[in-house]
């Protein structure tokens, strides 16, 4: 019989068909809270590891999560040695700077406030956005009453700063 018509185990499944999550080329700048986001991921992957590690021998679904795991603590090990922690309490309060919350008026009247996070912080459903996205490099160096476009996909739109803050430490 053909191997083509064979089930292989799940035990076959190499790691290198497991891809690497990218690491981007820019700056891994973070906040105070993202660094410490970040300590803890790194923390729990390791004590994913001591618990997969022990039964992976045995049970291929928890060899299969072990190499997520391992993929995931490489990626994280690595943004962490990478991480530039900026702390925001030194910024100007009238400039968007790194850990901003911004509020902004958009054409037609619609508010959205928007925090400047790092990479590995930014939650797009929470209103937090990585400083290297689209709308945080317009909003960069803005003040409020500044307006500023924002290039999206579906076309560029105008909005205003309406407020700056910053976290207070």
């Amino acid at each position: 019989m053909s191997r083509a018509f064979v089930k292989e185990s799940d035990d076959d499944f190499s790691a290198s068909e497991l891809p690497e999550r990218p690491v981007p080329d820019h700056a891994n700048y973070v906040t105070p809270h993202g660094m410490e986001l970040l300590r803890t991921r790194v923390r729990e992957l390791a004590e994913q590891h001591e618990q997969l590690k022990s039964v992976a021998q045995e049970d291929s679904e928890a060899k299969r999560k072990l190499r997520e795991v391992e993929r995931d603590q490489r990626y994280f090990n690595t943004q962490l040695e990478r991480a530039e922690l900026v702390n925001p309490a030194g910024h100007p309060p009238d400039e968007v700077r790194f850990g901003a919350t911004v509020s902004v008026e958009d054409e037609d009247g619609g508010v959205q406030a928007f925090s400047i996070v790092g990479d590995d912080e930014a939650d797009v459903a929470a209103g937090k956005i990585s400083w290297g996205s689209p709308l945080a490099r317009s909003l960069l160096g803005a003040k409020v009453g500044d307006s500023v476009k924002w290039k999206r996909p579906a076309g560029e739109v105008e909005v205003e700063i309406v407020t700056i803050a910053y976290p207070a430490n």
